[in-house]
Formats: structure tokens, sequence, C-alpha cells
């Protein structure tokens, strides 16, 4: 791996605690599932501050729990967090990528937007919580994995179960995920749409090319399937989350020219809105192609299943969050459940509300991912204020 000579031109003032701190996790290299050390210290600082944490091993993947009580009854809301990141594929990095380097008055390295800087962020703003002296309602969490780039089987789904067998019932969540477009704070997700993967087999009946009427024609079934899924309509949708689903391959093991195929495969992959299920999804699937039933087999794989936070009465995190971002920024935020999955998932439920809030998503697992140290301190800000409206009692 080469790194380009470019000159790093620190900010003119030193440097703030948030930005050391996204530093001193981009140098753990906490490539999934491994934290590599990055936990440990997250814990630590966590302790210092008064908080009670309890790490625990699930196969080879590290998570923290940790939470804090506050006098006065409250709210329970949790921050989500990821400290494991992609591997650093070779290019032409600027400077090597868990070196953590201020190039540009910008952090730059592997997990700086997704989510080292977030995380930093967040432990700056819930030292600013506790360092005010004002009373303070509820209880604060801390719930961070080294298994959400991955599969995410031992991750926050095993966090959130951990959660309900001690009959612990969120409030709210909030997921530090990079959700920014051009601007800190002009995008949040306040809901994730589904995922599903499925493999079809197409059965035909091989023969020469010459005499097809002795053949079943696989690529030919293939064909029409295919355009029948990309022809397919989501009634259920709503307009703020739209299901599309994409063929990802076509593939035919047929190495002469001369013969029919009697095999193909097709692969694709739904991302569906909160108004399907994966159950729903399967259901609308196999009934649109149930003419070709007989000559499919159909193989579904990671279900990831969509999450929504809709605007409500009473105690709103959403609304407390669009309120900060406005007084921070001038401007309300977009809401959008565009994107990946997420591990708001496994939080998100009728009882607890999930909003996501990050930086800016745009170099995200990428060579030379970087976040700009203003953009650093903007969303430390957003966080800072919107712990204090939640947690602070008035």
């Amino acid at each position: 791996m080469s790194f380009a000579k470019v000159s790093q031109n620190s900010v003119s003032k030193p440097l703030s605690a948030v930005v050391k701190n996204t530093q001193t996790l981009i140098r753990f290299e906490s490539v999934t599932p491994h934290q590599g050390g990055a936990i440990d210290w997250l814990s630590n600082e966590l302790a210092a501050l008064g908080f009670n944490c309890e790490q625990f091993m699930c196969e080879d993947v590290t998570n923290l729990i940790a939470y804090i009580n506050f006098e006065l009854e409250g709210p329970y809301v949790a921050f989500s967090g990821h400290i494991d990141v992609v591997p650093a594929e070779p290019g032409n990095w600027l400077s090597p990528p868990f070196a953590g380097n201020i190039i540009n008055n910008a952090v730059y390295g592997r997990g700086a937007a997704d989510m080292k800087g977030g995380v930093a962020a967040m432990l700056g703003a819930t030292k600013a919580l506790l360092n005010d002296t004002k009373s303070k309602k509820g209880r604060f969490y801390w719930l961070i994995t080294s298994d959400e780039e991955g599969e995410a089987e031992f991750g926050s789904e095993v966090i959130a179960t951990r959660l309900a067998k001690n009959n612990i019932q969120l409030d709210g969540c909030i997921v530090g995920e990079p959700t920014s477009s051009a601007h800190v704070g002009d995008t949040i997700k306040n809901g994730r749409r589904g995922a599903i993967s499925s493999r079809i087999k197409v059965h035909g009946k091989t023969g020469h090319v010459a005499y097809p009427q002795n053949t079943i024609n696989a690529a030919h079934i293939a064909g029409n399937i295919v355009n029948c899924l990309s022809n397919l309509t989501w009634p259920e949708d709503e307009p703020s989350s739209k299901t599309t689903l994409q063929v990802t391959g076509i593939n035919i093991n047929n190495v002469v020219d001369n013969l029919v195929p009697s095999e193909c495969e097709i692969t694709f992959n739904v991302r569906y809105s909160h108004g399907y299920t994966s159950s729903t999804i399967k259901q609308c699937i196999s009934a649109a192609l149930s003419e070709y039933a007989q000559h499919l087999d159909v193989e579904w794989e990671r279900a990831c299943e969509p999450y929504y936070t809709a605007p409500t009465n009473g105690w709103s995190l959403l609304q407390q969050l669009e309120h900060t971002i406005y007084a921070q920024t001038g401007n309300y935020p977009m809401l959008s459940t565009s994107g990946g999955t997420s591990d708001g998932r496994f939080f998100a439920n009728q009882h607890t509300q999930v909003i996501e809030c990050g930086v800016k998503n745009s170099t995200i697992h990428q060579v030379n991912e970087h976040v700009p140290v203003e953009d650093l301190l903007k969303i430390e800000a957003i966080y800072t204020d919107l712990l204090a409206r939640i947690f602070s009692h008035k």
C-alpha cells in the first residue's frame, strides 16, 4: 500500500478533544469482528465518568453495555454505535489508514466517518452532559459492538436480547451512523428499509438448439422471470419509504452454443419499506411467479426487517432531534429511510423510538475515508444539545 506525499496542515488552534478522540479510535485496528482495543478504551472512558460498564464476548465479538442513572425519573435512552470497520483495501491512501492523520483540516482513516467520529462526538457530548450541574432525569445507555459491518449476528442483536432478558425497555435509541449528505444535520434516518436476497434456480430440459420442441429452455424462463420481477409494484409503500428490487445476477453454465440450457440461476435483492415484512415480500414474489413454480427452486437469504419511527404525540425523540438540529444549523433535517440496513433494527419496536444521526457519509468504506474537523465539532454540538434536551430536568 503506497501513500501519496501530502502536507499535513493541522487546524490553527489546538486540537479539540473530539478530534483527538477520533484519532485515538481510528488507531485501533478494529476490523470486524475484532475490537482491537477500542472497546476497552471506551469502557475505561465511560467508567471514569461514572457509568456502570459490562463487556462481554459472543464468538469473537466484543460488546459493551454501559449505563448511568440520573437522580430523577425519566426516559431510558441509549446511544448505539459500532467501532468495527471494513478492511482498508489497498489504494492511493494519503496516509496510513489507521494513522488518523489530519490532512487539509480533516481526520483521515478507516472508520473516520463510519463511525468512530460519531462515537468520539457522543463521548464529548456525554462528558458535557455530566459536567452540567443541573438536575437530570432518566437513564443513559451506551451500547457498543464490534460486529456491525459483518453479518451482525453477535453484536447489537445480542445486546438487545440481553437488555430484554433483564426487563430493560428503552424509550429511545440514537444511532450514530453517518446519515448526513451535503452538510452535517441535513438528513437523519427515522427508519431503514428491510433487505432480503434470493437465489432462484430455474430447471428446464436440455437438448439440441435445432430441435427446440424437445427442450425446455431455462434461459427463456429466466428472462420471463426477470421481466416479471422488474415490473412488480408495491402498493403498501409510503412516500417516505419505497421498495426496490434489483436483479444482481443471471448465470448459465453452458460452454457450447448449440445446446439449450437446462439450468439457469437468478439472484436478486429487495430493499423494502416498513409497509412489508420479509414474510409478505416472499408471498408477493411467490404469487407473481406462480405460473413458473414447477420449474423453480427458490432460496431466501439474509433477511433484515425494516423499522420506522413515525412522528408521535407526547415524548418524541424525533421531535427533540429536529428541534436540536434547527437550533444548531438553522434548518430542519430531511427524514429518510434510504441506504443499507443498520443496527437500529435490533432496538426498534412499538415502544422504542429509534433515530439515526451522524456525520456525512460520502467517503465511507472508501480509500481516503475522512471527516472534516468542523463536521466533528458540529455533530458534537448537535449531540450535546440533544442530550441536554433529553436528560435535563426542566
